[in-house]
């Protein structure tokens, strides 16, 4: 059985019924317009939140169990030692608190990727501390809101790409586009296309130490992506791919032979 840990910031899903200290700093502007999109996200998620429709797509496959989901506001982000070791595979899904996470919790979640835990970045996951230090580099981009995405299997012969057909379609998408900052990946399995003519690396992995690292793009929050079966089978086919259940280290050193 894989054991799957959810991290979803829990943010935007709660805007206007819960207080979060840091929304001091933002302008109330900003404020009014990511609080009326809170009904919205909740309409668009089955259990009203980003991370209960994320449970329900990585425990369709029958072999995987979501031990732990965890949001921002928990003390250490809810990610402990405890719950990092209890973890094959971290689902990762943040957007509007990215800077909420405590470097040493971004950096804790790094160690157990380089150890042998596998962990999963989707959609305005590019822009989390523990992406950034796991790729070495910014992992900014382009985007807008309201466009339509042709994603395009470049890898049919990957494990990720099994059963998933040459292009999805997407009827509602928000646009990703180069220049992309990420590290060239080492496989590269999905290329996204929009309306506007721009491109995307949509799919990438790379391995890091002993763990491996995938990043997905669809999933805006308040469109029906993950509930697209070939979406859902490639996050599916995702968390099988960056499993390792047989090799996790406790430590990593230089040993002396």
């Amino acid at each position: 059985m894989i054991r799957v840990t959810i991290f979803n910031e829990f943010v935007q899903e709660r805007l206007g019924r819960h207080n979060f200290d840091f929304l001091g700093e933002w302008s109330e502007e900003n404020r009014i317009k990511m609080t009326e999109r809170a009904d919205e996200i909740a309409k668009a998620h089955e259990g009203g939140a980003i991370h209960d429709t994320l449970k329900k797509i990585v425990e369709e496959t029958g072999d995987v169990c979501v031990k732990h989901i965890r949001s921002v506001d928990m003390p250490e982000c809810g990610l402990t030692e405890e719950v990092l070791e209890d973890t094959d595979v971290l689902l990762w899904w943040s957007h509007i608190a990215q800077e909420q996470v405590p470097y040493e919790v971004a950096l804790r979640v790094r160690d157990h990727v380089q150890r042998g835990m596998g962990v999963i970045f989707l959609h305005s996951a590019h822009m989390c501390r523990p992406m950034q230090l796991l790729l070495g580099t910014s992992c900014t981009l382009r985007w807008r809101e309201g466009d339509k995405e042709r994603l395009w299997c470049a890898n049919p012969t990957h494990p990720i790409a099994k059963g998933v057909p040459e292009c999805v379609y997407l009827e509602e998408e928000e646009m990703y586009g180069e220049f992309f900052d990420i590290p060239k990946p080492d496989e590269l399995i999905f290329i996204g296309g929009f309306e506007g003519g721009e491109v995307f690396r949509s799919g990438c992995v790379w391995n890091r130490g002993y763990g491996k690292v995938f990043y997905f793009q669809p999933g805006h929050e308040t469109y029906r992506s993950y509930f697209n079966p070939d979406i859902r089978r490639i996050i599916q086919n995702g968390v099988h791919y960056v499993a390792n259940t047989e090799q996790r280290l406790k430590t990593l050193e230089c040993l002396p032979v």
